[in-house]
């Protein structure tokens, strides 16, 4: 998303070809192996650049893009309709100078298009050989559902994955999100792990943030609707931190990648010292009383049905329900 920075984009980051490949050199070495974009970024400019910063590489990683958002002025150019995807994917490939795409995401929920549309068209793309899996972006807990058991009931190829917004600041996937993916045996990219830069440490309590800083400000994804509590769970971020000599972004990756269900975190740093940073949480691990410490400070009360089913259902909950009800147990 950090790559071209052209249009509203340019908020988010203005990687150059010459930069975003010294940037996928430096994930390639670490051990990445799963590069995601998506056709909206940069009016398709961040595929442009990954197609080409790839090249001679392809086959080295699991390459992952995104349609559904509106991308021109026509009645076409945005939805989940058969006529849209297959010109994303087709547009698509060509920008990433491939002619397969690894893991192909529905970017956002269509309302308007008939579930079997899309995923007909999804499943015949993937039987042309243009896309191998798919996957959803953004969906609440019964579009989701709506979607896999309608590819069930049809025998179409089903979603394998979703990406979502999940952190220490936002933990509504707890709710539904979470426990799907781990009953439906999916995968989950979380977006923003950093909630956009605000779970980084530079915005604290009382401290003017540094200047160019998007947040508290015009940019407000992820909406922040409590401020108190995210200078608390920053304070706790920092902390931690200074106790293993690492920056608070650390330890917010490090506590996702040990939630339950959390397959991968799709970090997009604008330079290639946080690109470092970032990297480098993979290998931190927090004790049980660091991670308790972050749940309790970021926690956030159960809404119904479920301090009904903490307090009326805890003989008979499975691994997904104790992922959100555990807890409170």
């Amino acid at each position: 998303m950090t790559f071209g920075g052209k249009g509203g984009f340019s908020a988010v980051g203005n990687t150059d070809v010459e930069t975003a490949r010294r940037q996928i050199d430096l994930a390639l070495d670490a051990g990445v192996n799963l590069i995601d974009t998506a056709d909206v970024y940069s009016d398709g400019v961040s595929e442009e650049i990954t197609g080409e910063v790839l090249q001679g590489r392809r086959d080295d990683v699991l390459l992952a893009t995104k349609a559904r958002m509106v991308v021109g002025p026509g009645p076409n150019d945005g939805g989940a309709s058969r006529h849209h995807l297959v010109r994303s994917v087709e547009r698509s490939l060509k920008r990433l100078r491939t002619d397969y795409i690894d893991l192909f995401q529905i970017h956002e929920w269509d309302g308007q298009t008939p579930l079997e549309e899309t995923l007909e068209a999804l499943d015949s793309l993937i039987r042309a050989g243009k896309i191998r899996y798919v996957g959803a972006s953004n969906h609440s807990g019964w579009q989701l559902m709506k979607a896999l058991a309608t590819a069930d009931s049809r025998g179409y190829q089903r979603y394998v994955s979703q990406q979502i917004h999940y952190t220490l600041q936002a933990r509504d996937a707890e709710d539904e999100l979470i426990p799907l993916t781990l009953d439906q045996d999916l995968g989950i990219l979380v977006w923003s792990p950093l909630a956009g830069g605000l779970l980084s440490g530079k915005y604290r309590r009382d401290v003017t943030a540094p200047e160019g800083s998007r947040h508290l400000g015009d940019w407000n994804e992820p909406p922040v609707h409590d401020e108190g509590k995210l200078y608390d769970i920053v304070d706790a971020l920092v902390e931690t931190g200074e106790a293993h000599n690492v920056s608070a972004a650390q330890v917010a990756l490090a506590w996702l990648l040990g939630r339950p269900g959390v397959t991968s975190l799709v970090i997009g740093a604008r330079t290639e010292a946080q690109l470092t940073d970032n990297l480098a949480a993979a290998d931190l691990v927090l004790t049980d009383e660091e991670r308790t410490r972050l749940d309790t400070v970021s926690q956030t009360p159960l809404r119904y049905p479920y301090w009904h089913q903490a307090a009326t259902a805890s003989d008979r909950l499975s691994e997904a329900d104790l992922s959100l009800l555990k807890p409170f147990l």
